[in-house]
């Protein structure tokens, strides 16, 4: 939908609520202004959307300008984009926050043109907000500039950089974002590109080698994750590397591990995965039953059947549901 531009309120054009309005924004009283902006953005005039602008680029009490960072995400005439964009820069931390928070709720792809200009500003808060914005619209034409700020010297920056990526899963993504999830100086980054390869065919050799040489990394929340990841790609070549997961030092990668063995389907992962039925660790043996269940080996039911006295009811639930896909695939 194509808006208007935004024209400046003519008060002797205005109704007297309106008008009203605008008088209680130049109250001394900061509290009064900001209420008249929620009174302001509830009538939802676009006539009067210039005083909200106003408001935010010029009031001199930072919760005022707070208030209309956040009522204008509302809206997205071009205007408003550009002046939330400017609020990225307020002297006040609470301000710029709430203005990278409207731009993640645009939703028109017009508003992708002006966050673009902004995307290369000295300032990583700005250039960080604005790609996470670019990411929420799904904007096709950020590719170039998210490609460019995977090689950004903030890690912040790069981070958003992959979830724009990951979003528009463009293969030419897949290489850069490979080399980052193993050699990218930042947890957060690397786990964030092993997610983000997450839409890589089963065959890419680039993208599966990556997320192993992942499912070894120093920092657990990338081996989870890139194990994670691996279940989803059902990578052929994944299934031993994902066993060995299973003896990591951390539960919740074991536990990624075993849930990514079922999505594989491959039956010969089954016996390792029986093992863990009897972990002492809940969570993994009902991911271990679950598991079972997707790899129907019946070699397993044994194993199965005895964990059916598990003294957790969410592991016994998980086995009654693993016990009825094998006994009913063997029928």
């Amino acid at each position: 939908m194509t808006v208007p531009p935004i024209t400046a309120p003519h008060l002797d054009a205005l109704d007297p609520e309106s008008a009203a309005l605008l008088a209680r924004l130049t109250d001394e009283d900061a509290a009064v202004r900001r209420i008249a902006l929620l009174d302001i953005a509830d009538l939802e005039e676009v006539e009067l959307l210039p005083a909200l602008v106003a408001a935010l680029r010029n009031d001199p009490a930072p919760e005022v300008r707070l208030e209309a960072a956040r009522v204008l995400a509302s809206w997205e005439q071009r205007e408003i984009v550009e002046a939330l964009c400017g609020a990225l820069l307020d002297t006040d931390e609470a301000v710029r926050t709430a203005a990278a928070q409207s731009l993640t709720e645009l939703k028109d792809p017009a508003s992708g043109a002006v966050l673009g200009g902004w995307v290369e500003r000295p300032e990583p808060f700005v250039r960080a907000a604005v790609l996470r914005g670019l990411r929420e619209l799904r904007f096709g034409e950020a590719f170039d500039p998210a490609l460019h700020a995977l090689a950004d010297t903030e890690s912040s920056v790069r981070l958003e950089a992959v979830g724009v990526l990951g979003w528009l899963r463009d293969a030419r993504a897949l290489p850069p974002l490979a080399a980052l999830a193993t050699e990218d100086a930042e947890t957060d980054v690397r786990r964030a590109a092993v997610g983000a390869l997450g839409f890589a065919p089963a065959t890419d050799s680039v993208a599966t080698a990556a997320l192993l040489g992942a499912l070894r990394d120093g920092a657990w929340q990338v081996r989870e994750e890139a194990a994670t990841t691996l279940g989803k790609l059902r990578a052929p070549t994944a299934r031993d590397p994902l066993i060995a997961a299973l003896a990591d030092d951390y539960w919740q990668v074991r536990l990624r591990a075993v849930r990514a063995l079922g999505q594989t389907g491959d039956a010969s992962a089954a016996p390792p995965v029986a093992a863990l039925l009897t972990h002492t660790v809940s969570n993994l043996r009902k991911e271990a039953a679950l598991a079972l269940g997707e790899l129907r080996d019946p070699q397993t039911l044994p194993a199965l059947r005895e964990a059916l006295q598990d003294r957790d009811p969410d592991v016994r639930k998980a086995v009654r549901i693993a016990l009825q896909q094998i006994e009913g695939a063997g029928a």
